[in-house]
């Protein structure tokens, strides 16, 4: 996209039709998605997370169309209404990327549009993506993943302190943070060897002013990532659309971010899983997106591991394969924490649900990102389970399967009182070798040693 083209959608968040944000989540969004779900009949079954229904898959792709069609993109800033026309949501659909290489050098890795069932592997972009991390941790979780061969790129978790001040959003420690960030990242990559691996980072910057103060060759390089997230459902605001604007001249890649609740505004799955598929489609615009991430949240239990939100992320890769090839790339958000069995076992499912049905893998967040209570060791099962499906050629019908009787070893947790949030990194990780406590490799042994039992050829 050139800068003619962003500024004339920019434009539109001027000019377009004024709407209050209570009558836009109504009569737009609800109204709309309701609407749809009916004439469409969507419906699922909560024991089919992985479907096997071509005329679901063009059901939904055209449905979402149509929703982002009657809707357009709600600008938070400006109170406007940003709208495409149908021309423009196709054209944006047929120049969406089904090849990306990220980093450089002899680290360089080429993400590519995978096909439902597809046997070339997923992507495995590992780290704790968000996860609000003190600075004693932030540098040794990321070296935990790093250090794991498995990973093909790298992504972080947000800074919330620096040299013991906390960070605030557009505020000089947002700043400093954003940087620190980037100097940790590549002293990791430097001392595992592999300095040009690809980022997904700046995940401390909070507003656009963190993401401008990255973007330089020394911090988050063109052959990187940022966000540019949409909000839930179908909003913008001008920071995001700063933060595209950014890329443009630059060169860094942008990854579209949609965080549709599932169970909220869109109801249910189905509902769900339609506006995820339009924000993708108004990204190919508005974030410039070269490749898309796929992060559901349930709207009670928050994690991607739960039901309604596996089966989102099953549907709209499989839709976008089948449909229309993108790079549609998952979050894994786990509701257990490192040092329980149950993360392993989330970890597991949601990898199989991706990488079956079109996608790659990115995370992860345990404890649903909320504490830093992620390792590299729970990395490394996502990229091994990936790695693994694809290899096997597991076929959704084997798939679906194993991720149920997986789901009878964690989904009690999403009922636990006071969570699962398990242990902090330096309790999960002897802080001098970098390296799982003997008590956490024994219960990732066991774990792999079950899912070996299970049929998974690990």
């Amino acid at each position: 996209m050139d800068t003619k083209q962003f500024l004339n959608l920019y434009e539109r968040s001027k000019t377009g039709e004024k709407v209050a944000k209570e009558d836009w989540d109504m009569d737009y969004i609800i109204d709309n998605v309701m609407e749809l779900v009916g004439d469409y009949e969507f419906d699922w079954d909560k024991d089919v997370l992985i479907p096997q229904d071509d005329q679901l898959l063009d059901d939904m792709f055209t449905a979402a169309r149509e929703l982002l069609i009657r809707t357009g993109i709600y600008n938070m800033t400006t109170g406007r209404i940003m709208k495409l026309t149908p021309e423009e949501i196709d054209e944006g659909i047929a120049n969406m990327k089904t090849e990306l290489t990220m980093g450089e050098g002899r680290d360089a890795y080429t993400l590519v549009a995978r096909g439902i069932e597809d046997r070339r592997p997923p992507a495995v972009w590992a780290g704790n993506p968000g996860c609000p991390t003190p600075e004693r941790l932030y540098y040794p979780i990321i070296e935990s993943v790093a250090k794991e061969p498995v990973i093909d790129l790298l992504t972080c978790g947000s800074l919330v302190d620096v040299d013991g001040f906390q960070v605030a959003s557009g505020e000089p420690t947002e700043i400093i943070a954003v940087r620190r960030e980037m100097q940790y990242l590549h002293k990791a990559l430097k001392k595992v060897g592999r300095p040009g691996l690809g980022l997904l980072a700046a995940e401390s910057a909070v507003t656009e002013l963190g993401d401008l103060s990255a973007a330089a060759e020394k911090y988050l390089r063109p052959c990187d990532s940022h966000l540019v997230a949409l909000f839930n459902e179908l909003i913008m605001d001008n920071g995001n659309l700063i933060r595209t604007a950014n890329s443009l001249d630059y060169g860094m890649k942008n990854a579209s971010l949609a965080c549709t609740m599932v169970g909220g505004l869109g109801g249910d799955a189905p509902g769900s899983c339609m506006i995820m598929i339009a924000s993708i489609m108004a990204a190919n615009w508005f974030a410039a997106a070269d490749y898309h991430l796929c992060h559901p949240i349930h709207i009670r239990d928050v994690a991607t591991t739960a039901r309604g939100c596996l089966w989102l992320q099953s549907v709209l890769c499989q839709t976008f394969a089948k449909k229309a090839p993108a790079i549609i790339v998952c979050d894994l958000w786990p509701a257990s924490g490192s040092l329980t069995k149950e993360l392993l076992y989330e970890v597991a499912a949601n990898s199989i649900v991706v990488t079956v049905s079109g996608g790659h893998l990115e995370g992860l967040g345990a404890a649903n990102g909320r504490v830093p209570h992620g390792t590299g060791l729970e990395c490394r099962l996502m990229g091994e389970v990936g790695k693994a499906v694809a290899r096997m050629g597991m076929t959704r019908g084997q798939a679906n399967e194993m991720v149920l009787k997986l789901l009878a070893k964690y989904e009690h947790i999403f009922e636990q009182k006071g969570g699962n949030d398990g242990q902090p990194f330096d309790v999960s990780y002897n802080m001098e070798t970098i390296e799982p406590v003997p008590e956490w490799q024994q219960m990732y042994d066991e774990v792999v040693a079950d899912l070996k039992n299970m049929g998974l050829e690990l």
